[in-house]
């Protein structure tokens, strides 16, 4: 793969690191503990905001999986070995790097 190609996907695996970065930060509130007081909150407004809460963890645990697979593909990139299988070093085709360029197996490592 030419340097020309690895840095548009460096400049795309950067651009989606900051959107998740945000994500992250936007969400972070949500997470929080939720008040037990229920004289301020009725049982059916907690439930409510505990699920709200645990929707919440899970798309922050997704966005920290998500921040590890672009960080190890850019990790791939210095190293120089972007684009290729990460279990049998041959090359991955390209439209795979295009569809998910964090993806760090071949189709045949894949199956």
């Amino acid at each position: 793969m030419d340097e020309a190609r690895i840095a548009r996907f460096r400049a795309r695996l950067m651009a989606i690191l900051d959107a998740v970065d945000t994500d992250t930060a936007l969400g972070e509130d949500r997470t929080r503990t939720v008040a037990l007081d229920q004289q301020t909150v009725g049982r059916l407004s907690r439930m409510d905001a505990l699920q709200k809460q645990a929707m919440a963890k899970a798309q922050q645990a997704r966005r920290a999986m998500a921040e590890r697979r672009i960080r190890a593909a850019l990790s791939r990139i210095d190293e120089g070995g972007f684009g290729y299988c990460t279990d049998c070093g041959e090359p991955i085709a390209e439209k795979r790097l295009d569809l998910d360029p964090t993806i760090s197996t071949c189709i045949n490592s894949a199956r």
